[in-house]
């Protein structure tokens, strides 16, 4: 049997919109049907809830302060070894088809003298991938530069047309009188898309994977089949738009003890003009609706695409992921957009599907073992039989929890958020440089470092919503000092040694000097005694 993975990853997908998961609110029958074949990961966090530094680390299987790529288009830079180098190594194809938010390091590669339409630099701008299909759901008509142009020409193929397909059908609505409306304002959210759902991105994108798939040969290939979908413009194609409405939505979490906080950093994110929109019931009412639509067409779209894999047998040969790179806040928390580590959007929805014998006894099953992101790269490396690289990838493989077997795993989550582009960093005064946050998880507490300012604690057994920040509370104490000794901990190891193994550095120790260099001998015996002979020159 051969292997093949599908790496299929949703953009702004919270963990508890899918039935798999918990929701009830929301019928997700396919990606259910997943769940009912593979392991779900109830406690997966991403290492930044930002798009940009999430997949980078998703891309590379190492943490933000370590790869660098800290915001959305900053470049990762040149060097940093990604999924797919580690698979070339061992034969294996890495293509993508979707989305990335992959910045390239133009200056490095000049510097190096790396053309960008080589095949090195070709690689090294889509972040290891060979590119099927660039789709990173951008406005092509203010950023020119962005990839899309795929989508635009296939939707001007099919009579879609203008100066920017993507903008005027995928992402406006239609007014009483044939205006446009766009998507980018909340309060058409409840409008239908004007491209037919057959011809959105959501169905575009799977229609490309399956191409992909239809292609392959006998070389063993991942595909990492990327949607930017329920990522905003929230607008949704009919029938898709109305299927839900405000009676079906989960009931808000947050509370006014939130809202009132002293805290010098949640003050000034409160009242940042996307929290003061998602706020307002008016504007949730309205959003949320849209975007569980958003949702059931992904997860329609999933059930097509598994149809394919098994009634063409290549659910016999292929490992599925299904996961997103970060959630949304929905209002949660009195907040908008993604940012900040409470669980609606650090927490994600991970299934893995393991065709493989040795994973027959966890099918169906979920497990609470804290996961990363950058699980998902030694992941895949040890399924298509390439060796551990410790030194490099950060994260741990998930094969041992696939297959039932014990393991020694992970006391605590990790994830970073860079605000120094945000509105709050301004109004707290503080140099770039400053605004940091750190999360660190063990699966109870979660504490949250914020440079400069106290921090916040969570008890997510006997708080599960995130509403009480127990950090003032002096019975609470331990628990800072123990979280703060696990993140201490953490930054102090080696982040930046990538190109010598532990391995190689224990030879190094056993071997102590370099051969021909003596240093601290007194006289013959001590050089007698280091097994060693010195050169002819100096026999004298």
């Amino acid at each position: 049997m051969g292997k093949n993975v599908l790496w299929i990853m949703a953009d702004q997908l919270r963990w508890d919109y899918l039935g798999c998961f918990g929701a009830r609110h929301i019928d997700t029958p396919h990606l259910d049907r997943l769940a009912a074949k593979g392991v779900r990961f109830n406690k997966t966090y991403v290492q930044s809830p930002i798009c940009g530094p999430s997949r980078m680390s998703f891309y590379t299987g190492r943490y933000v302060r370590s790869h660098g790529s800290t915001w959305n288009n900053v470049a990762l830079k040149i060097g940093e070894m990604t999924l797919g180098d580690h698979l070339r190594e061992i034969g294996v194809k890495c293509s993508l088809v979707g989305k990335t938010h992959m910045t390239p390091d133009k200056e490095g590669m000049a510097r190096l003298g790396i053309e960008p339409d080589s095949t090195i630099g070709a690689l090294a701008s889509e972040c290891g991938f060979e590119v099927i299909v660039r789709d990173d759901g951008t406005n092509h008509t203010d950023y020119p530069h962005r990839h899309g142009e795929d989508y635009d020409a296939y939707l001007r193929a099919h009579g879609f047309d203008g100066d920017n397909p993507w903008e005027e059908w995928a992402n406006s609505a239609e007014g009483e009188n044939g205006e446009l409306l766009t998507g980018w304002l909340l309060k058409n959210s409840h409008l239908p898309a004007r491209v037919p759902a057959e011809h959105s991105e959501t169905a575009w994108l799977t229609t490309r994977g399956i191409e992909f798939i239809q292609a392959q040969g006998d070389q063993p290939w991942l595909c990492h089949l990327s949607y930017i979908k329920p990522h905003w413009p929230y607008l949704a194609p009919a029938p898709y738009n109305d299927m839900y409405g405000p009676g079906d939505l989960p009931p808000v979490v947050r509370s006014n003890a939130e809202r009132e906080t002293d805290h010098p950093l949640m003050k000034a994110w409160l009242d940042t003009r996307v929290c003061q929109s998602f706020s307002r019931d008016e504007v949730r009412d309205r959003v949320a609706p849209a975007y569980m639509g958003l949702i059931k067409q992904l997860d329609d779209e999933m059930g097509r695409l598994f149809d394919f894999l098994e009634s063409t047998g290549r659910m016999e040969d292929t490992m599925i992921v299904f996961c997103s790179d970060h959630g949304d806040n929905m209002g949660d928390h009195w907040l908008g957009e993604k940012d900040l580590f409470y669980d609606c959007s650090a927490r994600i929805p991970l299934i893995v599907y393991d065709p493989r014998p040795e994973a027959e006894a966890t099918r169906g099953t979920l497990t609470d073992a804290l996961v990363e992101g950058i699980d998902l790269v030694p992941t895949f490396l040890q399924y298509f039989g390439g060796e551990a690289k410790p030194h490099i990838i950060e994260g741990r493989s998930l094969q041992p929890l696939l297959h039932g077997k014990p393991t020694d795993w992970r006391a605590f989550a990790v994830s970073e958020y860079d605000y120094s582009t945000r509105q709050a960093r301004l109004d707290l005064g503080l140099d770039q440089a400053d605004a940091r946050l750190t999360m660190i998880f063990d699966g109870r507490w979660k504490m949250v470092h914020v440079e400069g300012f106290a921090p916040l604690l969570y008890d997510l057994e006997t708080d599960p919503d995130e509403l009480s920040d127990r950090a003032p509370d002096p019975a609470c104490a331990a628990h800072l000092q123990r979280l703060n000794a696990a993140h201490f901990h953490w930054a102090r190891q080696h982040h930046a040694r990538t190109t010598v193994t532990g391995a190689q550095m224990d030879l190094r120790a056993k071997r102590q000097e370099p051969h021909g260099i003596y240093i601290g001998l007194w006289d013959e015996a001590d050089l007698a005694a280091t097994n060693k002979i010195l050169p002819d020159k100096a026999s004298g």
